[in-house]
């Protein structure tokens, strides 16, 4: 007969949550590390929204914002037929602002599909277009070695019984009301229908690099990983490509192999993020203006410095950067998305050693003021970024004998090691400070980036 403190303890462990018992796989550190190398070397990617949404073209949450049902967008299904779409010249631009890797919306919350898929009629194919837009997008990305992700929203509005929640858009203004409306729907057929779709994109096209699910929000009428089936979600998606990357939105936290980096999205984090005091892989996903999808109206489009010191900041704290573009209803990446590109890329053509392969600096090197730095270990160069263009001396405290050779990275031109200059007026430095001697005039760079060798 067990003791009543063993029988405690299995009726504990009964209780305890699966997830804490469980783990998807096992995978030491210095094997997650290898898996994303290639991830952490890159940097930047273009994330990349697209769907009906770009049709009414105010946002891709407008069927949630304006409460639309099935029956008043199912037009916009109908009108869709993106006749410009060539994704060579996307991948092109993509290519040419410097990302090397790109994640595009195989579905998003409106429950419209890219790609082909066997489980559903609301499918790019059923369209005007009749074509497969996804496998195009990856034949075309792939050509110029650019990584494949695939985005897939676990939401789903347009399913019959995807249930009713407090961001669907037929909703409910209190907490009355949602079992009627949800009469007739199963959740466990929509989570099977999910599943079936996943399996569908990696398979159907090859080698996938990043998965990007999206999203959960636990709590009274929302949805956790119970809902999605997370466990027996991501153990398959392991299985089917175990060398690919996973984001964390599939409310598995705390289980190994749940997610393999966190996703801060929309603003600018203020140190390295961490878990339990440990520093974590991290991406930051952002866009050029307030809206992911096409939104004709929107005007808070960043400038060129916002996103280049977007980029820069990103790195000097140890994370990835991905910037969405939302293509437009014929399928091209509209004006100011191009502009944003083609300067991204421009700076990008003469900077970008300061950003592949590069992490945060060291806490023995100290950013002096106005600048962002970052470092790559294998190549031991410090890369300094003039934010504020100084006037002629420029002073790099406890860096005497640390650096060997001074050059701006743009045109490797040589930056003197010199006395700062002045006149009438007693420079002081300290015992173990450099002075750089910059020029005047500031280069023809809109962020001027110094590359420091070191010893």
């Amino acid at each position: 007969m067990k003791s009543k403190i063993a029988i405690t303890l299995l009726i504990l462990m009964t209780l305890m949550p699966v997830h804490a018992q469980e783990n998807i796989w096992d995978e030491t550190e210095a094997q997650k590390r290898e898996r994303l190398a290639w991830w952490t070397h890159d940097r930047f990617g273009m994330f990349i929204h697209w769907g009906l949404y770009a049709l009414p073209a105010r946002h891709e949450w407008v069927r949630n914002r304006e409460r639309i049902p099935n029956e008043d967008y199912e037009k916009y299904f109908e009108q869709f037929n993106p006749d410009l779409y060539d994704p060579n010249e996307w991948a092109k631009m993509a290519k040419a602002a410097g990302m090397k890797y790109a994640v595009i919306t195989t579905k998003h919350h409106e429950g419209f599909t890219l790609f082909d898929s066997k489980f559903t009629d609301y499918k790019a194919i059923n369209t005007t277009y009749g074509k497969d837009l996804l496998k195009e997008w990856v034949d075309a990305f792939r050509a110029l070695d650019i990584k494949i992700g695939f985005y897939y929203s676990l939401i789903d509005w347009h399913h019959p019984h995807f249930t009713i929640d407090r961001i669907h858009p037929l909703r409910q203004d209190s907490d009355k009301g949602y079992a009627k409306l949800n009469k007739g729907r199963d959740m466990g057929k929509y989570r099977e229908y999910l599943h079936n779709q996943v399996r569908e994109i990696l398979t159907k096209y090859g080698k996938v690099d990043i998965l990007w699910l999206d999203f959960s929000y636990p709590g009274k009428h929302g949805k956790d990983r119970e809902d999605w089936g997370s466990m027996e979600l991501l153990k398959m998606v392991r299985g089917l490509q175990p060398g690919i990357i996973v984001n964390n939105r599939a409310d598995l936290e705390g289980v190994n192999g749940g997610g393999d980096f966190v996703t801060p999205e929309q603003f600018k984090v203020p140190e390295w993020p961490t878990i339990n005091d440990k520093k974590v892989f991290w991406e930051t996903c952002q866009t050029f203006s307030g809206s992911w999808g096409y939104h004709r109206d929107e005007n808070t489009w960043k400038n060129i410095k916002q996103l280049l010191v977007l980029l820069i900041e990103t790195v000097s704290k140890g994370g990835n950067l991905l910037l969405n573009v939302g293509p437009t209803a014929r399928g091209v990446f509209d004006q100011r998305a191009q502009n944003s590109l083609n300067n991204m890329g421009d700076w990008m053509k003469f900077n970008s050693r300061s950003i592949y392969g590069c992490t945060q600096a060291p806490n023995e090197f100290k950013a002096p003021p106005n600048t962002l730095l970052t470092y790559n270990r294998k190549t031991n160069r410090l890369y300094v970024h003039l934010l504020d263009y100084p006037l002629q001396n420029f002073v790099m405290k406890g860096m005497k004998d640390k650096i060997k050779y001074a050059q701006f990275l743009h045109d490797a031109s040589e930056i003197k090691i010199s006395k700062p200059y002045g006149h009438a007026f007693d420079f002081k430095m300290g015992a173990n400070d450099v002075n750089l001697s910059l020029p005047v005039i500031k280069p023809d760079m809109e962020i001027p980036v110094i590359e420091l060798i070191l010893h």
